[in-house]
């Protein structure tokens, strides 16, 4: 056995093998993807929406730049930012294509099919030539991805000098008392909400065990820097329950 077929890496709190997360955070996305809108709002309250409008004020689109939104889905990002800079154009990437299918159907896909694209792709190998995008955004979606750090590294690449990277993730909140709050409410509820809504309450375990294994802010901007982005910084959202983190190719 070579040493790749060695390698694991976590789906939620289970070690698995490199070869099969992927194909495991497919089903997970596949079997949510028809509720998926509807169980953000349910989850978060809608708070998910000012997250969304707050990595928008930070980004600042500008009129003209080509977005490349990663892990993508529905196209929530993409629609934003599209709204909010005329004449630029954006492709929205995910490797699930039932996430995209939702996507094509909201009404906002429509108003703005002329300036948008749907691309089933890989965040460790992108479909798309060097320097091709003025702006790279992922928003909860670099959790799941099976290398970090090459999804990191591919985000470098597709960006233009001067580009910017966008992540919004759930992180961590720097209060002990407030964490084990958050948690009772993460494993009580959200499962069984996700049971309730779509039929699937493992997906939605997956999910929120997926958020603890992810890196605490400062570890994830040592990532970003790794990768070879500069000037990189992050904000927390709502005391720490999801972080924005930006870094330029300069």
């Amino acid at each position: 056995m070579t040493d790749d077929q060695d390698k694991t890496t976590h789906f939620g709190f289970r070690d698995v093998p490199e070869s099969e997360k992927a194909g495991m955070v497919h089903g997970v996305f596949s079997s949510v993807a028809s509720k998926y809108d509807l169980m953000n709002d349910l989850m978060s309250g809608g708070v998910h929406r000012l997250w969304k409008d707050a990595m928008m004020d930070w980004l600042a689109p500008r009129a003209g730049q080509r977005l490349l939104d990663v892990a993508g889905g529905t196209g929530d990002v993409s629609f934003r930012f599209l709204k909010r800079a005329p004449g630029a154009s954006a492709v929205v990437c995910d490797m699930t294509e039932a996430m995209l299918v939702e996507g094509r159907k909201r009404a906002e896909a429509g108003k703005l099919a002329e300036s948008l694209d749907w691309v089933v792709g890989d965040a460790m190998a992108l479909p798309f030539a060097a320097n091709s995008f003025d702006v790279y955004t992922i928003s909860f979606g670099i959790r799941n991805v099976t290398r970090i750090a090459d999804a990191l590294t591919e985000a470098y690449r597709v960006l233009r000098p001067g580009g910017r990277l966008m992540v919004l993730e759930f992180s961590h909140i720097p209060n002990d008392m407030m964490q084990k709050a958050y948690d009772l409410y993460s494993f009580n509820v959200i499962p069984d909400m996700g049971k309730a809504v779509t039929g699937d309450r493992d997906s939605y375990q997956y999910l929120v065990e997926s958020i603890r294994r992810f890196p605490d802010q400062e570890s994830f901007a040592a990532m970003i820097r790794s990768a070879g982005f500069g000037q990189v910084s992050y904000r927390n959202l709502t005391l720490g329950v999801a972080a924005l983190h930006s870094g330029w190719k300069i």
